[in-house]
């Protein structure tokens, strides 16, 4: 039987905390042991519209002047409201200050606030598929070229530069969340990482740990066809899973926690990512718990 790697543990903060906050909390995370730390990219989400919500870029840029080792980026920046061009200009300056730690996570993008707040009429599943692939290809574009011009049907650049280009080469990495067959092959042709948050059901009702590995492992099965249909090889694509929004993570204990963890490691999930716990809904939980499940589950593993 081949070895199951161990897993490795990220976290999600949204971007809710003022400075005064956030500076102690980006440090916290890192203290803990996390591998990787997130955050949200919308111009405003859900039950929050009315709430403190920062933007993500600068969030993450002020989470990398205080910490020195753990990645950082975006789950998930999507076309709704970016343009590849600027974007990608903001993305090579937050690869500069934190010194090649940044992963972007990118994806197609959904019906919420973002999706009609610059005033246009929502997308269609299908132009939101369409759109998401033009908008990968021209940041991968903008961020392996210092100079790119293009002409899409959705997106245009001319003569764009992007020096001086990024500190990760030869570019960014890509985690690119993806369910159906025109993600798939994205993330297939793109990504380092492909992320999922599990069933595409609505949110609220968690799937437990053997429902939760059903349904990843079927979709597992999925990218592994379209990296065969390109000749990439599976293996070299890392798989990140998103509790929280419909997969449970056995945040009450230790012992629910290490279930969950090693269910999703044997099923070959190399990264596996919570929320920071939040006082309400969404992502209620216990601070102290928390922290001691990760001080603990973080300490036991050989950095790799």
């Amino acid at each position: 039987m081949p070895r199951v790697r161990p897993v490795r543990f990220g976290v999600v903060l949204l971007p809710e905390f003022r400075w005064s906050a956030a500076r102690s909390l980006w440090r916290r995370v890192e203290e803990l042991g996390f591998d990787h730390a997130w955050t949200y990219d919308h111009l405003a989400w859900r039950s929050m519209r009315d709430e403190t919500w920062f933007g993500a870029v600068p969030f993450l840029t002020a989470g990398a002047v205080v910490t020195d080792r753990i990645r950082l980026g975006t789950l998930v920046a999507s076309p709704n409201f970016r343009h590849p061009v600027p974007f990608a200009r903001e993305l090579v300056t937050l690869d500069d200050i934190s010194g090649g730690r940044l992963t972007l996570g990118i994806g197609a993008g959904g019906h919420g606030w973002d999706a009609v707040m610059l005033g246009q009429d929502p997308w269609s599943a299908s132009e939101r598929a369409e759109r998401f692939a033009e908008f990968v290809e021209v940041l991968d574009r903008m961020l392996r070229e210092p100079e790119v011009s293009f002409d899409g049907r959705f997106y245009v650049a001319v003569d764009a530069r992007t020096y001086p280009g990024c500190v990760q080469a030869p570019r960014i990495p890509f985690a690119v969340a993806a369910t159906g067959g025109r993600g798939m092959h994205l993330a297939a042709s793109y990504g380092s990482t492909w992320v999922t948050t599990g069933d595409l059901g609505p949110e609220g009702s968690l799937l437990g740990v053997d429902e939760g590995v059903k349904v990843v492992r079927a979709q597992m099965d999925r990218l592994d066809e379209s990296c065969v249909a390109i000749g990439r090889d599976p293996r070299s694509v890392d798989r990140l899973v998103l509790t929280g929004p419909r997969l449970d993570a056995g945040l009450t204990s230790l012992d629910a926690f290490d279930e969950v963890a090693g269910r999703y490691a044997e099923a070959g999930v190399t990264d596996l990512v919570v929320h920071w716990p939040r006082p309400a809904a969404p992502y209620r939980g216990d601070g102290e718990i928390f922290e001691r499940i990760f001080a603990e589950v973080c300490s036991r593993r050989t950095p790799r």
